[in-house]
């Protein structure tokens, strides 16, 4: 009876497991909900932004803007952005392996790497690291970063641009597809770029005061800002969807282990019932 007793507590500990996963699973689905409809909201204004570049790229104002200065890269930042909590499936793991393959690139070709890291798994990732230096670490950041927030991110990469302390500057994060679909990426920030984007009426008729190289200043921060932001908001609505997937994952595999610790416990409780009865009928007989 013992072992039917064994049986019985790890029955209702998985249940109890299967209670969390099965609450943590929802969460994730109601935040990825949130963070899904936040990466809609900003397409609006990229492409806004995007329509504005071309336009000025057009007048030949952007060729020797310090933002767009393409140099050889003997130095660069790199913006690596990860969740200050585990339980995502492989969030964490895709992005560290990416970052392991950028720094080895980078060691191969002999450029320096400086790092700013978003969020505490890929922090305590990169202190342990001897060829990489950490100058950034941020933490506990919220789903829609606050204007605050975004801009110390974006002015650290900025300064370290236009100070030539590196020759390029790139975000590493998971760009979220859909629900079932994400992917570690990376993607360029500076040198700035931009996609081209056919022109409205309203950018090529509009007036530019005081200049268009004065509107550029604001433009090229506007959009190299928007794609910081863009790339925290993707990497969030990966991290809940792949957190969501794995607590489903655990559900369904609770619910699969109590059902054959069930059987298992029923099979001992019948076997235990079973040698009863064969006592009991031994004692018969001997008393007969």
């Amino acid at each position: 009876m013992s072992s039917i007793r064994q049986l019985k507590s790890r029955i209702r500990s998985v249940k109890n497991t299967k209670q969390i996963t099965r609450a943590m699973e929802m969460v994730a689905a109601s935040k990825m909900r949130r963070a899904q409809d936040a990466t809609k909201e900003t397409s609006a204004y990229a492409h806004a932004a995007n329509e504005l570049l071309t336009y000025l790229a057009g007048q030949n104002v952007t060729d020797n803007h310090p933002y767009f200065n393409q140099r050889q890269v003997k130095n660069r930042l790199l913006i690596v952005i990860a969740s200050d909590k585990g339980l995502a499936g492989a969030y964490n793991s895709n992005i560290l392996r990416r970052l392991a393959q950028e720094l080895k690139e980078d060691k191969n070709m002999g450029i320096g790497t400086q790092i700013v890291t978003i969020g505490r798994r890929v922090t305590r990732f990169v202190a342990k690291l001897k060829d990489a230096e950490l100058i950034g670490a941020y933490d506990d950041m919220s789903d829609k970063p606050t204007g605050h927030e975004l801009r110390t991110i974006v002015n650290t990469a900025i300064n370290s641009f236009t100070s030539k302390q590196v020759d390029a500057v790139d975000i590493v994060f998971t760009k979220f597809h859909n629900a079932v679909k994400q992917e570690a990426y990376m993607q360029r920030i500076l040198p700035a770029g931009y996609t081209y984007t056919p022109t409205c009426d309203y950018a090529c008729d509009a007036k530019y005061e005081p200049s268009p190289a004065v509107v550029l200043d604001a433009v090229a921060y506007r959009l190299i800002e928007s794609q910081v932001f863009q790339t925290l908001l993707d990497a969030r609505a990966s991290e809940h969807s792949m957190r969501m997937v794995a607590m489903k994952s655990a559900t369904d595999n609770a619910s699969d282990l109590v059902d054959d610790l069930t059987l298992e416990m029923n099979k001992a409780r019948q076997g235990a019932i079973t040698q009863e009865l064969a006592e009991i009928s031994g004692g018969v007989e001997a008393m007969e």
